[in-house]
């Protein structure tokens, strides 16, 4: 018998599901199908969550500690095809397009502007992630977790345990912004995987310009987050006017 896996994430409660399967298009990854049939025992009973006419699914934990639900189709029922063709469709119709994305990264572009420039004291985030970015129901981004932030004076550029500035923080924000829009971590940028194949797509290749200009290693060279916004809010109407 001939099986097609799909796999979801698998999450208790509903605003978890969403908030995770809005990351999961900056941080997706490849399973093997021999790890899927260690993660769920070979498929055993044990892991069986459910089956119906053309399908069964089954839950898996990866090596990783992750827990996803694995679905698992009865090619030999003509029906099948049909009913996996149409899940397809279905979350290919969920994901995060060009210009959500794009939408998401400006949110997160202007919180850091308004720490950088617009309080009293500059705000240096020190923890930007993608995973430290929540996204609200209307898919708002909203920046978390500054439990290791650093303050600094109008005229300070070291904070009290080192070189701390807000270059620190425009670098970082240029890390997740090629994440974003690549699905690749910066070192797995090799051989194949040369950002030159970017740049058959005008839009992608201006956000990748304006990431590459945040990850300046020089930081008396590098831009700022009032540049960034500028630059990301005319690449979107560029988008929107294709």
């Amino acid at each position: 018998m001939t099986f097609v896996l799909l796999w979801i994430r698998y999450r208790r409660g509903k605003r978890a599901s969403q908030q995770a399967d809005s990351l999961s298009a900056i941080t997706s990854e490849r399973i093997s199908y021999y790890e899927l049939l260690q993660a769920t025992d070979a498929l055993s009973e044990c892991n069986l969550i459910g089956s119906g006419s053309f399908s069964s699914v089954y839950k898996c934990v990866l090596r990783s500690g992750t827990a996803i639900a694995v679905k698992v189709f009865n090619l030999q029922l003509d029906a099948a095809f049909k009913s996996f063709y149409m899940e397809c469709e279905v979350l290919r119709a969920f994901a995060i397009g060009i210009s959500q994305r794009l939408s998401i990264m400006i949110d997160v572009a202007c919180a850091l502007e308004y720490l950088h420039h617009g309080c009293s004291l500059v705000v240096i985030h020190c923890d930007l992630k993608p995973s430290n970015v929540l996204l609200d129901e209307d898919m708002v981004a909203h920046l978390s977790d500054f439990g290791i932030s650093k303050l600094l004076g109008e005229d300070q550029e070291y904070g009290l345990d080192g070189l701390v500035s807000t270059k620190f923080g425009v670098y970082s924000y240029g890390v997740m912004l090629l994440e974003t829009f690549t699905m690749r971590k910066p070192n797995e940028f090799e051989g194949d995987l040369s950002l030159k194949q970017w740049k058959e797509l005008d839009v992608v290749a201006s956000i990748m310009k304006v990431a590459l200009d945040c990850c300046v290693e020089s930081p008396a060279r590098r831009t700022n987050m009032k540049d960034v916004v500028g630059m990301l809010q005319k690449i979107k109407i560029q988008l929107l006017a294709c």
